[in-house]
């Protein structure tokens, strides 16, 4: 006879960790199966937990037991590398509206290895290295995932440059190619040029012939991404980037690439060439500090672009907007996206640019150096990397950090005598 107690027990909705037990238990009684499932019991995986909206302190590390079961047509994949993007920093403060109630695991993208088959699933194998693109949930040391959200990386790939592809490279590719139609002897106007997306799609650019690139990017970035590909650095921090534009091409350029929103997109659309045609897909002037900021949205709000379908056809101008977060039921589109991509990789024309590293401990600093747009390239999660790896990454950022601020010094102080001079 059950015990009050264990009657409520009973009588509780299962917990994420007693459906995990449940997935695991064996239909039969067995030695080797009772001491695979004790094991995967047995099992602790780490995962980076929002449990609220906010600032960096609310992507949390949690160590969960057990061992996530892969259903019908999934595969169990052991993460070795995970990308963040900007998406990832909307979500915590609460401005992106593809993620399901709070907590949940944040993360689109992953490389990884298989370490488990779901029924059904014959296109992958254990062992297989693979990247993976979901809506969320990927910042974790396991994940469960649709084999068809999964993608075979070539050999010579690292699982770093895996979770650096996927995001970045399908959205570039897409906006340059399947909106912008880019041709040779064109022109473009790519904004953040150093970020994951800017790097990409300079990268891409490079692979039409003849095309002119406009870059922005804060003046300490400009050697780097010149080296990228970019034709005309331009630090959108200093000068305006639509004279400093307009100075080298009086007409405009035939594709912007906006990810940044509000004023911005106006600014853009002036910018285009009659045919020219402007992808919206952010909203990077939202992100003005650890939380929400109101003010920020109401001006964004109040600035948003705007224009008819008649202004639009007097202009003769496109205007699009890309969502990768939209198209997550695309897969053959996707997929044939990705094939380019990885064919382009295996040939040498494109290769991710890994920025920084941090361990799951350090995904706090990890935000915010992407936030502040420190990064040249892309920012790494490593769920398991060594101690003494992870202490030599922070110290690498702190002499980074140490650098920029001595040459930002020996600019002003440049410029102080330069001014002394003329006075």
């Amino acid at each position: 006879m059950s015990t009050g107690t264990e009657a409520a027990k009973e009588n509780q909705p299962p917990t994420e960790e007693t459906k995990t037990e449940e997935a695991i238990k064996p239909e039969q009684q067995n030695p080797d199966v009772e001491e695979t499932v004790a094991a995967q019991r047995d099992t602790t995986f780490k995962s980076l937990v929002l449990s609220a909206h906010g600032g960096y302190d609310k992507v949390k590390l949690h160590i969960k037991k057990g061992c996530p079961a892969p259903t019908i047509g999934e595969v169990l994949v052991r993460v070795k590398a995970c990308g963040m993007n900007f998406a990832d920093l909307m979500a915590r403060q609460g401005l992106y509206d593809r993620l399901p109630s709070l907590p949940v695991s944040l993360g689109m993208e992953c490389a990884g290895i298989v370490e488990q088959l779901g029924e059904g699933v014959t296109d992958r194998q254990v062992g297989d290295k693979v990247m993976v693109l979901n809506r969320f949930g990927l910042w974790q040391e396991l994940v469960c995932v649709q084999s068809n959200h999964t993608f075979l990386m070539p050999v010579e790939m690292s699982f770093e440059e895996g979770a650096a592809l996927l995001v970045n490279y399908i959205t570039a590719y897409m906006i340059l190619f399947n909106f912008g139609n880019l041709k040779p002897n064109q022109s473009v106007l790519v904004h953040m040029a150093a970020g994951g997306v800017g790097t990409a799609a300079v990268q891409l650019c490079k692979t039409v012939e003849n095309v002119t690139i406009f870059g922005t990017a804060s003046a300490c970035k400009h050697e780097n991404i010149k080296q990228n590909g970019v034709s005309h650095p331009i630090d959108y921090r200093t000068n305006d980037y639509v004279e400093e534009l307009r100075k080298i091409s009086q007409k405009g350029v035939d594709i912007v690439m906006d990810p940044l929103g509000g004023p911005d997109t106006c600014k853009s659309f002036n910018l285009l060439k009659p045919m020219g045609k402007l992808v919206i897909y952010g909203a990077a002037n939202l992100l003005t500090g650890q939380r929400k900021n109101l003010m920020a949205l109401a001006k964004s709000w109040w600035n948003q672009f705007s224009i008819s379908a008649m202004q639009l056809i007097h202009s003769n101008k496109a205007v699009c907007g890309f969502h990768l977060g939209h198209l997550d039921e695309e897969i053959d589109l996707i997929s044939n996206v990705v094939n380019t991509l990885l064919d382009l990789y295996v040939k040498g024309k494109i290769k991710p640019r890994i920025d920084s590293t941090f361990p799951f401990e350090q995904v706090g600093d990890a935000m915010r150096h992407l936030q502040e747009r420190k990064n040249v390239g892309k920012v790494i999660l490593i769920p398991d990397m060594p101690k003494e790896a992870a202490e030599k990454n922070a110290n690498e950022g702190v002499k980074k950090d140490a650098d920029k601020v001595a040459k930002k010094e020996a600019r002003d102080e440049t410029k102080n005598e330069a001014k002394k001079e003329e006075n």
